[in-house]
């Protein structure tokens, strides 16, 4: 009987809610989702991760605290992961760490020296805590080789999905919302992907702190407001939406003092601004998909999906397109993301590039992540 080759994809993202775990088996070559787990922040450690998405004081302390404590999260939610599915440490041949982002500065996005990106969740403490081999630290190898070490998750895209007789995007839709343009069989044109502005990180922002909820619920209270179109307009005039592609941001560009400004000359109410900022994530996405194509089929994924005015407003914007959830795949949408993780790691293993330079800009496509042993 052949072995299994499981992974273990670890996923924290930019909207900091919790930890997304994917149990992926390799062995038939293709990936197939065995199982998936998800461990939710409390709020003190939400808090912690938040704040050091913007410059403040003591960070290198906060930081590498944080980077340890969470590391001890991470054992856990995997520990209870295997106590699940009835497997040991054992089992599983690595685990991809992606980490949390605390920051991610590529020079094209912000006026620095030198790019950089820094996720937190130490690797080699998780390598030790759970005895399981860990690769991380993927996304400097790209940045080293003058890429935006975002997105990663295209390639595995590409891996997850063949060509069909339709050009396809996938939109992930989380803190920051990206999208992945796979073209039709037998096209000249490139795979494609970068980050298309907010998804749900200024949305849920502005929600907490006009009603104290951590999310608008259904997009309910966004739903109940009017857009702003002055509002709107300006929003979409900044620097980020003008730029060509490759391009990637991160929740520390796109924040409440980014909008702040925008607000000062105008008299909105907290409702309708909830209203405007849900459609500049809807209508940002769709501007980026009508420059790379006029049909295709759209598949919707992560948190922002659940937020059903957002999902209407894409579908609006998008009417000569087929929109569709990622459900319609078949595909989990809670774990697509620690699955592209997973695959990171066997392609790690397997010395398969895990970069696309026309997604990244980097000079050439490689290998990504370094490997911690236990």
């Amino acid at each position: 009987m052949t072995k299994a080759t499981f992974y273990i994809g670890l996923m924290s993202g930019t909207s900091a809610d919790g930890i997304d775990l994917a149990l992926v088996d390799f062995t038939s070559g293709s990936a197939e989702l065995v199982a998936s787990y998800y461990q939710a922040y409390d709020n003190v450690t939400r808090q912690k991760i938040t704040d050091l998405y913007l410059p403040n004081h003591n960070e290198i302390d906060r930081a590498f605290s944080l980077d340890i404590t969470l590391a001890h999260q991470f054992s856990e939610a995997i520990s209870t992961l295997l106590d699940k599915e009835n497997l040991v440490a054992a089992d599983i041949i690595a685990i991809g760490n992606h980490g949390q982002t605390i920051r991610h500065r590529p020079t094209q996005s912000s006026a620095i020296e030198a790019s950089f990106t820094l996720q937190i969740g130490c690797n080699q403490t998780l390598a030790v805590l759970t005895g399981i081999r860990v690769i991380g630290d993927f996304r400097t190898k790209d940045i080293a080789l003058g890429g935006q070490g975002a997105p990663l998750v295209p390639a595995f895209h590409q891996f997850l999905l063949p060509a069909t007789e339709k050009e396809t995007f996938l939109v992930n839709i989380g803190g920051i919302a990206n999208i992945t343009f796979l073209p039709k069989k037998n096209s000249s044109k490139s795979v494609l992907g970068f980050d298309t502005g907010p998804g749900n990180a200024l949305l849920d922002a502005w929600c907490f702190e006009h009603s104290g909820k951590r999310f608008d619920n259904n997009g309910d209270w966004g739903r109940s407001g009017t857009i702003n179109q002055t509002l709107l307009i300006q929003l979409l005039s900044d620097d980020y939406f003008l730029l060509s592609a490759p391009k990637s941001t991160g929740r520390e560009y796109f924040t409440l003092q980014w909008l702040a400004p925008f607000l000062t000359p105008l008299q909105i109410s907290a409702v309708d601004v909830q209203a405007t900022l849900t459609a500049l994530t809807a209508c940002s996405i769709a501007a980026d998909i009508k420059k790379i194509s006029n049909s295709a089929d759209v598949y919707l994924c992560g948190g922002g999906i659940d937020n059903n005015f957002c999902y209407k407003l894409i579908k609006q914007e998008l009417n000569n397109f087929n929109v569709n959830k990622i459900h319609s795949l078949k595909l989990n949408n809670n774990a697509l993301e620690a699955m592209a993780f997973a695959w990171l790691a066997f392609a790690y293993d397997k010395k398969i590039y895990g970069n696309i330079p026309a997604v990244t800009g980097a000079r050439k496509s490689t290998v990504l992540g370094c490997e911690f042993f236990a």
